[in-house]
């Protein structure tokens, strides 16, 4: 009869963690290369507000 060893529970948190992180890497990268304007966008905003005060 096989016993099989279950993984300890913060193995299993750990690897959902990196899993998660890696998702949500991939998704930011594919979000900031289908809209780079987002970027310079802001970095337009920042400018219009110095330049008013």
């Amino acid at each position: 009869m096989k016993t099989y060893k279950k993984p300890a529970a913060s193995k299993l948190v750990a690897k959902f963690d990196n899993e998660l992180m890696n998702i949500l890497v991939n998704d930011l990268k594919l979000f900031m290369a289908k809209n780079p304007f987002s970027n310079s966008k802001k970095q337009a905003m920042v400018q219009s507000t110095l330049s008013v005060a």
